[in-house]
């Protein structure tokens, strides 16, 4: 029978591994993976899985209530949850689902029916940022937790959300800046100096208030910006002013969570509650930008779980069904039924889908016909939703489910 690991041993049993200036190009050290698109760089992985799933590599207990994903780097894995005394920042050996260290950020607790962090840690540089379920911004020592500063988004930067699940954004790390959203009339849009904390611009023109996306770094018509999403537009921003490079009206209902995907000059949005998904074509004439949306459609109602794009298709769950969806025509290029809706991220010629219920699936990744090849039910299930994401790294499969983290080995042999 395979081990059980419970979370309680101390720093000193443990070797420390020895934190240097790695960023996003290894492992998988923040959200949605090394560039933020759900998409693994990994090769050699398992075509198909047995019918229990893939092999077990290990179970760790102890990492709390809540929602958060996790990220990998230097050995180390990453993640919140929620303890009895607060909201606490995780971290546990790679190898085995050991604990290393554990600190705590702030209160436990947060949505009524929906307890607990759901951001995912970034990873960049040593240091380690956070974003609680409470808008508590942390920057942490990634070797051994210690606090190097902490903000709080409502009470310093007038933040203000869309609707009341608290906050649910994973911090963007870009050179010397933090960049995250605490929506408001302060401003949309913060950027703080990662080694202070200390502000260095706030979107005077950009005022909505904050959805549960993420923002991304993409560069559009040559220029490199930021591009996020709220319940009322999408907006490109300057990185070095905070500037508002373009805006385009786009209404969201309830909770906007799906992180916004762009090829070229195509800007694609998606959530759920009946809304639906939109292109956008965002272009440069000389300084002035202009936006002509492409379609807007139903075709993807994705709700939290994201979507991914390859080959110019997107992929992700939309109900209860699986799509695939032609970028450019906005056409669907084919709809059926999977393991249901859910969390999509992609690795080696597969898409690895982990429905809310528990169930994951691994689909071929092409845009002809849904082709599952392996689906299994995740063991040891919480009666929560199973929202975290799915992450792939270094040859594992890892899924997070409350207190529980579990890690497959899906390397072929």
């Amino acid at each position: 029978m395979l081990p059980r690991f419970v979370l309680l041993l101390s720093i000193s049993t443990l070797s420390i591994c020895s934190f240097g200036s790695t960023s996003y190009g290894e492992d998988w050290a923040q959200w949605r993976g090394p560039n933020r698109d759900a998409k693994s760089n990994e090769t050699g992985l398992l075509e198909n899985w047995p019918e229990d799933g893939p092999p077990l590599a290990w179970k760790a207990t102890g990492v709390g209530g809540g929602y958060s994903s996790i990220a990998i780097t230097n050995g180390r894995i990453f993640t919140m949850g929620d303890l009895d005394d607060g909201s606490y920042v995780i971290v546990l050996n790679e190898a085995d689902g050991a604990l290393i260290w554990k600190t705590r950020i702030g209160e436990a607790g947060g949505h009524k029916r929906y307890p607990g962090p759901r951001g995912t840690p970034t990873i960049d540089g040593g240091d380690v940022f956070v974003l609680n379920q409470y808008a508590d911004l942390v920057c942490l020592d990634a070797e051994n937790g210690t606090t190097k500063w902490s903000v709080n988004l409502v009470d310093q930067y007038g933040g203000k959300m869309m609707s009341g699940w608290k906050y649910s954004e994973s911090p963007l790390v870009d050179g010397d800046r933090v960049i995250c959203t605490p929506g408001g009339t302060d401003g949309t849009l913060l950027a703080l100096n990662r080694k202070t904390g200390e502000q260095l611009w706030q979107t005077e023109a950009w005022t909505d208030p904050a959805g549960y996306s993420s923002v991304i770094i993409a560069t559009i018509d040559g220029t490199r910006q930021y591009v996020q999403l709220t319940g009322k537009s999408v907006a490109g921003i300057d990185p070095n002013s905070g500037t508002v490079l373009w805006q385009a009206d786009r209404e969201g209902k309830t909770a906007v969570i799906s992180t916004p995907i762009v090829q070229e000059n195509t800007v694609f949005v998606t959530s759920g509650y009946g809304i639906g998904c939109n292109a956008f074509r965002v272009t440069k004439d000389g300084t002035n930008w202009q936006v002509e949306q492409l379609y807007a459609n139903k075709e993807i109602m994705n709700h939290h779980g994201g979507v991914v794009l390859l080959d110019g298709h997107i992929y992700g769950s939309s109900g209860g069904t699986f799509r695939c969806l032609n970028l450019d025509s906005g056409e669907l290029a084919y709809a059926g039924r999977s393991a249901g809706k859910g969390a999509t991220v992609y690795a080696d010629g597969h898409l690895y889908l982990r429905s809310e219920a528990g169930p994951v699936a691994l689909i071929k990744a092409t845009p002809t016909d849904l082709v599952e090849t392996g689906r299994f039910d995740q063991p040891d299930r919480s009666e929560e939703k199973a929202w975290p994401h799915p992450v792939i790294a270094n040859g594992k499969l890892y899924l997070r489910d409350q207190d529980i983290l579990l890690c497959y080995d899906v390397k072929k042999n």
